[in-house]
Order: structure tokens, then sequence, then C-alpha cells
């Protein structure tokens, strides 16, 4: 077989910006700055259906890997579109004089919230004046002091009365704190004990009978007075009710006809005029020293508590409610501490981000929703109900019920938007059967985008916005070609390119930060490669350490010479801002017996389920290949050499099968290839993720040791599109000294590794001699007699 076609050429393992893809620019100050979401037409379209479909449940979620820049589109689009809306209306508590526990929620238009509590608190303090004037001026007093003094002359009047008549029987009226007594009199002094009881029977009789008579004119004269004192009350509560209601009427009327299209404004002001008509009493009365109190108590009552006030919004409201815990999100009732007790009212009320976003839109970030349930139950059954309820979390848990407010529910018109990663949209499917109802409309945001023309130019206007917006030099076109190909190679695609933006910021903003050290006026390729290299070098403590043990002899990893049954692996770390290549040493050993093919990780809980089924896959291989016309009769160990953190995926099982081939065909694999790829039970090579890091990481081992022109690293033929290299490595290949084979079949590597052609199947089944397949279908057949002579 001849394997010249599996050779990589340095110019496909790492796509080069050409200077004429960048015709139409010396640099990026040349492109007008981008003003459109680039490489998202998918989440464009998906975020316009969903703004402009206002049918119930279409709410959005906007998924997407971190720092594709899905929060900012996100709030900028939603910004650009609410501001074509209406804006909605303003959202006032007002004091419930039918159930004080519920104030009524009233809604006018925007701005007219305002105004609304302004004219409350101008008739709060009109009225105040108005009264405290009228119950302190002369003319009231004057009023109320003829009403008193024409009672008062009464009951004087009958008392002088009693008095006479009192005198004229020989009696003496004393009035004192205790009341009016008669003393009986004598030659016009009081009589005397001795005196009494000198009176004949009948003269006792007497003073008795005149004695009662007038002490029953005393009290009758004492109900009388009751009587009128009553009277004088209810004039002076008429003259209250007539002046209140000639001072406070005119005032109220006036809004009344200001706000007559709203019905419960006109019940609050009439019930506001007949609440202050019945405490007039207590605002009138002069001898009350706690007043000032009782004012505050009144007049409270007639405030305005102005929840939402849309009067400065331009279009629909958008809310970002970057903290969303509940009281955030669905308000609260706020309480006073007071002489060791708490109390509040309507006006302690606070609006959420809901009510805030009622009419408009409300973005939230989902992982930030979901880590309080109550959040997240609390905003189904707002969008479910379409109301928005005022409630203090926790009072269905008090063991006690306390006395709180339980405002109106408002009703709810508005667009949630969450955003959060597709792992997070995923759970929320399986776990959550209210989800789908309530966010029909997913924005899936893409981490690649095609690497054509028109990106380019997109890509060349995003790095000149961001010049311009951080006031940064400006990147020149070998720069350009820089940041496109490291935009691929975040992407891990040659055709397409990166949108996960934030690290392309970061690279520009860095590379521009070194440009600006050394003096440039203007950002070149060499700082670019500076800062990416530099990047690297902070992040990359844990990839020099493990490479020092390989170095140093801890960790086995040979790159010259060949072995039986022992081959090179290569798998990816990520150490979370950063992910890296590490050669591994995989080892097979074979033997007589019928235990099959087993893996060691797998036996000992190391490895997972995509692994041990990568694993199983190559028994099928070996059956199809050598198990024809004789049973599959053997006893195999896989494992990774010096292997303690576990393993998954299966991209090594190519490599596991190439080290079971060698060890039963006895024949060496060399030392100086690493092999990735997965393979199936045809015996093709599959695709495989993190290729341009595993080759990077067994390029950098074998350069420490020294290249010697015979090391390389075996890749499947669909990962040649994905590879993009860092300079070093494409030099390297370049003038010969390492090289990248890509295959499609396993004889293809195994040949190779080793050497020696696979064979191919003879008619008879066999395999021509001198191949790997035919020394392992006779190494397989020595094992089935072997045991079938064993056996016997």
């Amino acid at each position: 077989m001849k394997l010249e076609h599996t050779i990589v050429s340095a110019e496909r393992l790492r796509r080069r910006c050409l200077p004429e893809e960048l015709e139409f620019c010396e640099s990026s100050a040349d492109v007008p700055p981008l003003k459109d979401f680039i490489g998202q037409e998918r989440a464009v379209r998906a975020m316009q259906f969903g703004l402009n479909m206002k049918a119930h449940g279409y709410n959005i979620f906007v998924a997407g890997p971190v720092g594709t820049g899905k929060t900012t589109y996100t709030q900028t689009v939603v910004t650009q579109f609410a501001a074509k809306e209406e804006v909605p209306g303003d959202w006032c508590l007002i004091y419930n004089f039918q159930n004080p526990d519920v104030p009524l929620a009233v809604t006018l238009p925007a701005g007219m919230g305002a105004k609304f509590k302004q004219d409350m608190a101008d008739l709060t303090y009109k009225m105040k004046t108005t009264l405290a004037k009228l119950f302190e001026g002369k003319e009231y007093s004057q009023k109320k002091n003829e009403v008193i003094q024409e009672i008062t002359k009464k009951i004087d009047g009958s008392l002088e009365k009693l008095k006479e008549d009192a005198q004229a029987a020989n009696f003496l009226m004393k009035t004192t704190e205790q009341g009016i007594f008669f003393v009986p009199l004598k030659e016009d002094r009081p009589l005397t004990k001795e005196q009494y009881e000198a009176l004949s029977t009948e003269e006792k009789e007497g003073l008795e009978q005149t004695l009662k008579e007038l002490q029953q004119r005393t009290e009758e004269i004492a109900y009388h007075s009751k009587l009128l004192e009553k009277e004088a009350e209810q004039v002076v509560s008429e003259l209250d009710t007539k002046l209140v209601q000639e001072s406070v009427g005119p005032l109220v009327k006036k809004l009344q006809k200001k706000y007559k299209d709203v019905p419960k404004i006109q019940a609050f002001l009439k019930g506001l005029v007949e609440d202050i008509t019945s405490n007039i009493r207590c605002l009138a009365d002069e001898e009350d020293t706690n007043k000032d109190a009782l004012y505050e108590e009144l007049y409270k009552k007639y405030r305005v508590n102005l929840l939402v006030n849309n009067q400065f919004t331009v279009g629909a409201p958008v809310v970002v409610e970057t903290n969303p815990h509940y009281y955030n999100l669905f308000g609260k009732i706020e309480y006073r501490s007071q002489m060791g007790s708490v109390n509040t009212d309507f006006t302690m009320i606070k609006a959420g981000a809901l009510h805030r976003a009622n009419g408009g839109y409300l973005i939230l970030q989902a992982k930030d929703l979901l880590a309080d349930p109550n959040c997240w139950e609390t905003l189904k059954k707002s969008l479910k109900n379409r109301q928005v309820l005022i409630e203090n979390i926790g009072e269905q848990y008090r063991s006690v019920p306390t006395a709180s407010l339980s405002p109106e529910p408002i009703p709810l018109n508005v667009k949630v938007i969450l955003i959060g990663t597709p792992k997070i949209y995923n759970l929320l499917q399986q776990a959550d059967e209210d989800f789908a109802k309530y966010f029909k409309v997913m924005v899936d945001f893409e981490v690649v985008m095609p690497r054509t023309p028109e990106n380019l130019r997109n890509y060349v206007a995003f790095v000149g916005s961001v010049c311009r917006r951080e006031k940064l030099p400006h990147f020149d076109k070998s720069a350009l070609a820089e940041l496109i190909e490291y935009g691929s190679r975040l992407a891990g695609n040659q055709k397409k390119l990166s949108t996960q933006f934030n690290e392309v910021v970061e690279i520009i903003l860095e590379a521009a930060s070194w440009a600006q050290m050394a003096g440039a006026e203007m950002v070149s390729g060499e700082f670019v490669r500076q800062a990416i290299k530099e990047k690297i070098y902070r992040s990359r403590r844990v990839e020099e350490r493990l490479q020092e043990l390989i170095l140093r002899g801890k960790i086995l990893v040979d790159t010259a010479g060949s072995v039986v049954g022992q081959i090179n692996g290569l798998a990816v770390l990520d150490v979370g801002n950063y992910a890296f290549g590490k050669p591994s040493r995989i080892t097979a050993k074979t033997y007589m017996g019928q235990e099959g093919l087993v893996n060691i990780e797998r036996e000992t809980e190391m490895s997972g389920s995509i692994h041990a089924k990568g694993v199983l896959t190559l028994t099928g291989f070996l059956g199809h290949m050598f198990a024809q016309n004789k049973p599959l009769s053997l006893s195999a160990r896989i494992t990774f050499e010096q292997l303690y953190e576990g393993v998954e995926g299966d991209s090594a099982s190519s490599a596991e099968l190439y080290a079971l081939l060698s060890s039963l065909a006895e024949v060496p694999i060399k030392q100086c290839l690493a092999v990735t790829g997965s393979v199936n039970q045809n015996g093709e090579i599959q695709p495989i993720g993190g290729v341009t890091e595993k080759i990077e990481g067994f390029f950098e081992v074998c350069q420490a040791r020294g290249l010697t022109g015979e090391q390389g690293v075996i890749i499947p033929v669909q990962n040649v599109d994905n590879v993009m290299l860092s300079h070093e490595v494409v030099e390297a290949v370049e003038k010969g000294l390492f090289h990248i084979y890509a295959i499609s079949r396993v004889e293809e590597g195994i040949e190779l590794l080793t050497g020696m052609p696979a064979g191919e199947r003879l008619p008879d089944g066999g395999y021509p001699e001198n191949t790997i397949y035919y020394l392992v279908d006779q190494k397989l057949q020595h094992f089935t007699e072997g045991l079938c002579q064993y056996s016997k």
C-alpha cells in the first residue's frame, strides 16, 4: 500500500489569510464600524420572530455558550425594538376605604401617575391648611361659642330657677364638684342637728318631702342638660361638616373632574371626603394634645404610592435585572419598627422588576434566576395568570400568621427573555413541563460562522469598532490576518470563524497593549502573535509541569525506537481557560485464554461509558477480520499507563487497536509516532475533537527532546480541515522535522506505525504472508488450537 497520500502538506495545516482576501482595506481604520451582529443569522431571525410575536407564551430563551455576545446582542436588539412601541401606563396604589388591607391598583397614562401623586399631595396640603385655619379662625370659634353659650344659658336659667324655688322652700342650694346639695334653713341659717331633732314628726316629713322634690328637679335638670349638650354637639358637628364640605368639597371636585374617566379614583375621592368628615371632630378638638399625630395618620391615607412611573420612558420599558432575587423581581412590603413592634401601610409597598417591565421586556440571566426556586415558580405563576402579586415570601411558612397587606393584583403584559447556556435550556425542557408552555421561542447562538469574504469584512469591521470604542491603535493587514487565523483556531475549523468574540476582544486588547508598550503607531502581526503566545504562557503551568515529568522520565512516553504492543495515544486536558494535548502510553498484552478483550480502566471504574464502548468495538473488528472460520479465542488486557484521573471518549480506540494488533503479531510499533482517532467495527477511522491541541502536545515533547525528522502524528483524514496549528509546528513540518499523516482506515495506520503492510483478505479467508493481518491470524489460530488441545 502506497502511503504518500496520507502525508499532510504544511499548507493544509494552517489556513492562512492571504493578502488578496483583505484587499478591501489596509488597516482596520479603513472599514466603517460594525453596526449589525455578525455570524448569527439563525439567532437574529428567531429573535425578530420572538419580539414580533405577541401571543401568550411566546417568551424567549437565548441559548449559547459563554462569550458569543448573546447578552450584549439581546439588550441592544430589544432596546431598539422597544423604542418603536408605545409607552405603557403608570401604576399607582391608593388607600381602599372599603377594605384597608387591600390597597387598590390604578393605572394612568404615562406621566399621569406622577401628576396624580402631586395632585393628591397638593390636595392634602390644601386640606390641612384650610382645616387648620378653619378651626383656629375667629369665625368658627365665635359660632361654636354662640352655640355653647346658648346651651349654657338655658342650663344656668334652670339652675337659677331651682335655686330660687329652694330658697322659697327654706333650702340653701350648694354646688360642688360632687354635685348639687340642698341644706334646710331656719331663720336664714342652716338647720342644726339639735334643731332638726327638736322638730315634730310632721315638720320632718315636710322637709323630707320638699328635699325629695328638689332632688327630683335636679335630676330632671341634669338629664335635660345632657340632652342640651348632645344637641349642642350635634349642632357643632353639623357646623363642622358643613364647613368641611364647603372648604374641602370644591378642592376634591376639581380632581374628580380631572380624573372623571378613572372609576377607582372617583370612588377614592368620594371615600376621602366621607373619611375626613367622619374624623373631623378629632381635628377640631382644640384640647387634643396629639393633634399632629392624628393629622399625620389621617392624611397618610390620602397619599398616592407611585409604584411604576413611565413618565420619562421612551417606547416600551426594557428592564435588565442583574440580581433577580425574589423581592427584586416581584416587589415587597416593607415594615417599620416602632416601640418593639412592626407595622406597615400601603405607602411602604415597593415595586419589582416585573412591575417596571410591565408593558415591555424583562431580561434575566437564567442561571441567576434558577438559583432561587421561589423566583422560578413565582415567575411561572405570574406568566400563567397574567398578573403580578406583591406578597412577602415566607408569610405562608409562619406558624402564626401576621397581619399584612394584600395589594390588588396588577394585570401583567410582559415578554420575559432568559439568557443561558444550551445545557440549562435542555435541563429545563426535560425537568419542567411548564417551561415549553411559556418559553416557546429559542434563540440559538452559534459558536462559529462560515469563513466567507463577507464575514472577513465583518471581522475587520468588528476589530475597528473595538479599536474606536477603546481608543486603541488600529490593526494593519498582517495583524488582521493573524486575528482571522486565530478566529479559525478558536472555531477548530479552517472553514469557520469563531463567534466567541470575548476571546477575540482579549487578543485585540492585549495586542494593542504590546504595540503601545513598543511605541508602535499601529498593531502589526508580530504583536498579535505575541499576545497569543503570552496568553498561552500565562495559562500553561500545568502543561509545562507534565512535560517536565515526561522529560525527566517520571511519566513514561517514548519518542524514539519501536516496542511491541505499545503506542502513544493523545488526549486533551482542560484546565478551565486553557486546553492542551497530553501524550499517554497505551499498552496491550495478549495471551491464550477465553476472557476476550478486557479494558483495565473499565474494570477499575476509571473509564467513562464512551471509552468503554470504543474498546468493546474492537472485539467486533477482530471478530469480523479473524473469526470467520474459527472461534475468537484470546485473552487481552489494554490500559492507559500511569493514568490516575480517569479517561473518557473514544478518540484513543484506534491507538488501542494498533497496540492490540502489534501484540498479537509481535511486530513493534514506532514510538516516534502518536495516534488519535476513533475506529468502528469496519476498520474505518472516525473524526475526533481537539486535534490541534493533540498534535501540538506531542510536538512539544518531541521538540524538547530534539526533533529527528521521523516524529509525527497520525490523525483521521476527516480532521484535516479542523487543524489550525501554531506557526512553530507548521515551520517544523515545512522543514521536514515533523510530520502529520491523515488516514481513513486501520490498514493505513498499522502500516505507518510498523512499516509492514496490513494485508488484504484472500479468497480462502486468510491473508498474505509477511503482513500484519497474517501474523495476527496465525497467532489467533495458535490460541484456538492450544485451547482445544488443553481442553482435551
